[in-house]
């Protein structure tokens, strides 16, 4: 089932420019990695570019496994402490050869759907 992000956590998204993303590699392992990243509002997608993407262990690792988890976090305030965050969780794919929102990258594009949200410090 695609979850659907809240107009709330679209704005967080928006205001936002980095995340993690962590993927599992073919041992079976984690792999985290901080990302660029886009909200596709046509398609309710996260959209992840980069130099070189295709050549990632990142992008290799939705081969074998295409379970993800996104992470967008901040700390707003530190008195009072408000912390923010949003965590996607989904299923990726690992896109060749498409045009994507950043210039001069590769033209590879790791694409999110989400199945749940998890957010705190944001509605």
């Amino acid at each position: 089932m695609i979850a659907t992000l809240s107009p709330a956590q679209l704005d967080y998204l928006r205001s936002q420019r980095l995340g993690r993303l962590a993927t599992i590699r073919p041992d079976g392992s984690p792999q985290n990695n901080p990302v660029g990243f886009r909200y596709n509002e046509a398609l309710g997608t996260i959209d992840i570019a980069g130099h070189n993407m295709g050549a990632s262990q990142k992008f290799r690792n939705l081969a074998k496994e295409d379970r993800v988890s996104f992470v967008v976090d901040d700390i707003e305030s530190i008195s009072p402490r408000v912390v923010r965050c949003l965590e996607i969780r989904g299923t990726a794919e690992a896109l060749r050869d498409v045009d994507t929102y950043l210039d001069g990258g590769s033209r590879e594009l790791i694409r999110i759907t989400p199945t749940r949200i998890l957010a705190f410090g944001i509605e």
